[in-house]
């Protein structure tokens, strides 16, 4: 079935580069309305500026993992909106680092942002989802959570945490009006590696400038490519989205051989 998306609110984190602004300008063309909200003040508005479509565009400054900025955030939007279609948590922070050597603080600090902030997303809109006919929830995972990378543990425990969550509640919400949709990015060519705090690679000596450069290379998709996937999969409510040639294959090999796997993605990337 599939859903027709002109007129939908869409309430938008991390809105402010990458994924989520190519999602905003991607939705805006399909005539959704549109929430936006990132942490950096300037940038949500920046956003705001590429959008030409004749659609309403609230822009906010939220941290996602503050549970009572979300709650205003969301009294917010219901305020300015009257109601919300879908919600898209996008929102994300990457550490480098390994478990052993990392700090609890940094840990913390992305379980905050990317599971706390998907959790929140999820809980304080959905009494308000489940009032309206057809609604969505898109819960941004990754290749992360199907097969571990080296010195990216609390990233990779952060989104297995969203892919647990996401399938939890679409049990839960089987046969209402509210689909829930987990993502799995592979490699996309955004700004993630240059934006995280980088403290140790997977290879040791390499710098962040060495892996952003290694990293544009591999990526094997362009955000504005993986903004119309998401796009169509929401639209078709699809429960489950692999985003690029990269995604399909680790889901194979986990699949397939789960051990090896997880073993020759170790490999490949100290390579």
């Amino acid at each position: 079935m599939t859903k027709k998306l002109e007129g939908m609110v869409v309430a938008l984190t991390g809105a402010a580069s990458g994924i989520g602004r190519e999602l905003a300008i991607a939705l805006a063309a399909k005539g959704c309305h549109l929430a936006l909200s990132d942490i950096n003040e300037a940038e949500p508005a920046a956003t705001r500026e590429l959008i030409s479509a004749d659609v309403k565009v609230f822009t906010s400054v939220l941290n996602v993992s503050d549970k009572k900025a979300y709650e205003a955030y969301v009294a917010n939007v219901l305020a300015e909106f009257g109601h919300v279609d879908i919600v898209i948590n996008n929102a994300g922070r990457s550490v480098a680092d390994g478990f052993v050597s990392g700090s609890i603080e940094d840990f913390e600090l992305v379980m905050n942002v990317n599971f706390w902030g998907t959790f929140y997303g999820t809980k304080l809109f959905l009494p308000e989802l489940l009032k309206r006919p057809q609604a969505t929830i898109v819960n941004v995972s990754s290749v992360n959570a199907l097969i571990p990378f080296p010195n990216q543990s609390s990233y990779n425990t952060s989104k297995s945490a969203i892919m647990g969550l996401s399938e939890s509640l679409r049990q839960e919400l089987r046969g209402t009006n509210v689909n829930v949709l987990t993502v799995y990015p592979g490699g996309v060519r955004t700004n993630i590696v240059k934006n995280s705090k980088f403290i140790n690679g997977p290879k040791a000596g390499m710098s962040q400038a060495d892996s952003a450069s290694y990293f544009e290379k591999v990526a094997m998709t362009s955000a504005p490519r993986a903004a119309r996937l998401i796009v169509s999969g929401i639209a078709r409510r699809k429960s489950r989205l692999k985003v690029g040639p990269d995604a399909y294959l680790f889901d194979y090999l986990k699949r397939l051989m789960p051990r090896y796997a997880v073993k020759l993605v170790g490999q490949l990337a100290k390579m």
